[in-house]
């Protein structure tokens, strides 16, 4: 049987779930995290090699003559020279669209928390505020419905299409912009320009993937164009946004608010300009972390190992 490791466990599978469907397929050996020195002494000998964030470039894939296969534990896989594993026969897979249903959800979780501001009457009343009201019922600022305000996709890939099927069974008017005009949009979703998304939106949340031209799009400029009542939102990458010209926007009132899951860095162990704003909420990176979708990635990955292994690779990135 391969024998199969796994680097960087932890974070798909702290502990809730089963390894079973990747267990089946050889002789698994699971570490919860690798620090760098300890990735080729871990490898050595291995067939197959699951990770997320661990790096393998030239002077690796020369030192594991064994290795056929990684699959990452995620969609994204930079960390992994692609040359350097076809040099040395390597197949590389990855595993796309586990997350996209939990990450449409956390988006409409930010989106109904600062309609509904759930959070923070529930602070009022644990605070006292409730019992000590002269009336019945109060709200501490005004809650608006979702239901006909406008929001706006950046990008129009498996998520982005998951959310706009949210938010139009909410009632929302729904732009979209994508860089492929040609390929079309989904019925009910106009696509618009850069300009017409930024200003038109009341919700902008961005779901384009970081390339050259993608890289800090939400700056300045284009964060001017927008409704002082609007909120952006991030669960694409860190990159995306200008995060300095995001935290001036929140500050003087340029925009109402933003939600981010993600950051230029991460963890953010210098600190980052947006943490301690009373009108950005920030998560740690984990919208796609339901039991569901890291389940699906388990399932998926463990697909991806029996495919190869009957001569029939899928997800195949290089």
């Amino acid at each position: 049987m391969p024998k199969i490791v796994i680097l960087d466990a932890h974070t798909t599978n702290p502990g809730d779930l089963d390894w079973k469907p990747i267990r089946n397929h050889g002789e698994l050996t699971v570490y919860d995290r690798t620090p760098v020195e300890e990735v080729l002494k871990r490898c050595k000998g291995a067939n197959v090699i699951l990770t997320n964030k661990v790096v393998f470039d030239e002077a690796i894939f020369e030192k594991l003559p064994d290795l056929q296969l990684i699959s990452t534990l995620s969609t994204g896989y930079n960390t992994i020279n692609i040359e350097a594993a076809k040099k040395h026969n390597v197949r590389v897979c990855n595993v796309s669209g586990y997350s996209t249903t939990a990450v449409a959800q956390q988006v409409f979780a930010y989106l109904l928390n600062f309609s509904n501001m759930v959070e923070k009457h529930n602070a009022s009343v644990q605070a006292g505020e409730w019992e000590n009201h002269i009336d019945w019922c109060y709200f501490l600022q005004p809650v608006h419905e979702l239901e006909g305000k406008t929001l706006s996709i950046l990008g129009l890939g498996k998520i982005g299409k998951q959310v706009a099927k949210l938010a139009l069974a909410f009632g929302m008017k729904v732009l979209a912009y994508r860089k492929n005009e040609a390929k079309g949009s989904p019925e009910g979703v106009k696509l618009v320009d850069l300009e017409n998304l930024f200003s038109r939106a009341d919700f902008l949340t961005l779901h384009a993937p970081l390339t050259s031209e993608t890289e800090g799009i939400v700056q300045k400029k284009m964060l001017a164009k927008m409704k002082s009542t609007a909120v952006l939102i991030n669960t694409g990458r860190g990159g995306l946004v200008v995060e300095n010209d995001l935290r001036i926007a929140l500050e003087t009132g340029v925009i109402a608010g933003a939600a981010v899951d993600v950051l230029s860095s991460e963890p953010p162990r210098d600190g980052n300009v947006l943490i301690g704003l009373k009108n950005c909420l920030i998560t740690p990176h984990n919208a796609w972390m339901s039991v569901e979708a890291r389940s699906r990635l388990i399932e998926e990955s463990g697909q991806n190992i029996a495919a190869f292994l009957e001569g029939k690779p899928r997800n195949v990135v290089a």
